[in-house]
């Protein structure tokens, strides 16, 4: 898996492609932490349209950054999640912990605010 990471309107927008499981799971956690050290207020905004499995630890990553990113008083969104990860995120009841949007444009306006 790589994680391609830019920003735009002080938005870091992480674009994780592949599948977030096993040996992967620390990569996605070695792209997001330095993210979240580095801003003051962080707004992480993470785009799953090339993500296509996460398994329990790839969400234990996703809930530790919000957490992480909660505690800095920022936000963290996500754009493209494919019906497998939402269901799998609804069936942990974890789908209020993440602000969703129906486009990237949408999600950098709502995080610039």
């Amino acid at each position: 898996m790589t994680t391609k990471i830019r920003q735009q309107n002080g938005i870091v927008i992480l674009e994780p492609n592949g599948k977030i499981m096993g040996p992967s799971v620390s990569e996605l956690r070695e792209a997001i932490s330095p993210q979240i050290e580095t801003h003051e207020t962080p707004r992480i905004l993470i785009n799953f349209e090339h993500v296509n499995r996460v398994d329990s630890s790839g969400l234990g990553v996703l809930m530790g950054a919000r957490a992480a990113v909660a505690r800095k008083k920022g936000r963290v969104a996500v754009i493209n999640v494919s019906k497998q990860i939402k269901n799998l995120v609804v069936l942990s009841r974890l789908v209020s912990l993440f602000e969703h949007f129906d486009s990237e444009a949408d999600a950098v306006s709502a995080l610039s605010a």
